[in-house]
């Protein structure tokens, strides 16, 4: 049962609220914030100098700012704490301030509970994006009102009094949001799990734990989707707290989506040819099928088919960037785990000169090794983890002694031109990192850009 807003605001009237973190989603919340009469702190470990123009705005609207090093010493004497998802809830500054009454929440926890809207969740390791954007473009196909956000779109909380309980909502959300999630989606989708941001969670019951919130807190009417191909997803469904909807490429699913003869199919039925679909790769069929089951409730047969054939994939996503003297570029930048890289290469007919390497987020890659080396013709290396990634290559290079040649470079650009330079006529050129980017770059977007743009500057 979804709470009235009105409470939300008779709540936040007056009280001292802390914001912790002045980035792009929380300018939105910090103005909403403002609006509704609260008395608004922010937080950040940027100082005055470093946040320019909106420290300056942000204090002439009456926000007290709480700047720098030790920033969260002060976080003291508070009503309500707004936390940023990367900070984690047993942080001494949070358990202090829980300890003095505050009231610890985050943007998306609020949104959640009290949405109008029917809400879809989608969470997973990897094929979160791709996965939100279809449900969403289905059920805008279909003629609803519909909004994403979560880590895609724009920060929905200051847009809730806009919606309405016939509008849908998309979110796309990170085990650091749902983490401290008690409230969960109307319609819950779990795509896949494998080790992942082990560089922030303490373990991986850990992390597959937050993952469990965005269906624990489900009503007994509400809808769970899981991937059966998932040794981790598949052993959920006997959690599910309300109907539950598997999808495979494997196995024949009587109540769900599945993929058989090369033709995807929706309780029985199907809904379009694999030849007729535009995104590249199994992964992508699973996505589809993931799509379908979430919206089967909603919207018809058609809606999904028209998407299906038409969607032809979100950027940084195995997006064909050119082909230059018979070589084509892919931007695989998203791929920020091993997991995401394999299923990245499966997508492609032949094996391919690899760009990978990046930040290290404490996840073993013998993985990639062991299941990629075969789809690999020559693996280029750069960032923090390329001596990491190289060592659980040498190891599969051996045991199985075969051959794969693997190059180390110090940067994007160079790892570019090297490609290039050993290339040949029918060669695919991918960047599929297996790591996130905040070695070199602040995230997975600019890393993508700055491929492409080294790309589109090749003669």
């Amino acid at each position: 049962m979804k709470k009235d807003f009105n409470d939300f605001k008779g709540f936040i009237k007056g009280k001292k609220t802390a914001v912790v973190g002045i980035g792009v989603s929380n300018r939105p919340l910090i103005d909403f914030l403002l609006k509704l009469g609260a008395k608004v702190s922010a937080f950040d470990k940027k100082d005055e100098d470093q946040l320019g123009e909106t420290a300056a705005e942000l204090k002439k609207k009456g926000v007290q700012l709480v700047l720098g090093e030790g920033y969260l010493d002060k976080l003291k004497g508070f009503d309500v704490v707004f936390k940023t998802p990367s900070m984690r809830i047993d942080s001494p500054a949070l358990i202090n301030a829980k300890e003095e009454g505050a009231y610890i929440t985050s943007e998306m926890e609020e949104f959640v509970k009290y949405c109008p809207a029917k809400i879809y969740g989608v969470t997973g390791s990897d094929g979160k994006t791709t996965t939100t954007t279809l449900v969403y473009n289905i059920l805008k196909e279909h003629g609803y009102k519909t909004w994403v956000g979560g880590n895609i779109g724009t920060p929905l909380f200051s847009k809730i009094e806009d919606m309405s309980y016939t509008d849908r909502v998309v979110l796309e959300l990170s085990s650091f949001q749902l983490m401290t999630m008690n409230v969960s989606p109307e319609v819950a989708i779990v795509t896949n799990l494998s080790p992942n941001h082990l560089d922030m969670h303490k373990g991986m019951d850990e992390y597959v734990d937050s993952k469990k919130n965005i269906f624990k807190y489900q009503s007994n009417t509400d809808l769970l989707v899981l991937n059966r191909d998932n040794d981790l997803t598949s052993s959920m469904n006997k959690e599910a707290r309300g109907r539950l909807m598997q999808f495979s490429i494997e196995n024949y699913i009587e109540e769900g989506a599945f993929f058989n003869d090369n033709k995807l199919y929706l309780n029985g039925e199907v809904v379009c040819l694999l030849k007729e679909i535009q995104l590249k790769g199994m992964h992508n069929v699973e996505n589809l099928l993931a799509a379908f089951c979430a919206v089967s409730d909603d919207v018809s047969i058609e809606a999904m088919r028209k998407v299906a054939t038409t969607f032809s994939g979100v950027e940084h996503r195995c997006e064909f960037v050119q082909e230059i003297k018979g070589i084509k570029y892919y931007n695989d930048s998203i791929a920020s785990s091993p997991s995401r890289t394999v299923a990245g290469l499966r997508a492609f007919e032949k094996p391919v000169i690899l760009i990978a390497g990046g930040y290290d987020k404490k996840i073993p890659f013998e993985p990639l090794a062991e299941e990629g080396y075969s789809k690999i013709k020559v693996l280029i290396l750069v960032g923090a983890t390329r001596y990491k990634i190289k060592d659980a290559f040498d190891k599969v290079i051996k045991d199985k002694n075969i051959k794969l040649p693997i190059i180390i470079e110090n940067s994007l650009e160079d790892a570019v031109n090297r490609a290039q330079e050993i290339a040949e006529e029918g060669d695919i050129v991918t960047l599929s990192p297996a790591c996130a980017s905040f070695d070199m770059f602040p995230n997975f977007e600019a890393r993508g850009n700055k491929f492409k743009e080294i790309v589109n500057n090749l003669e």
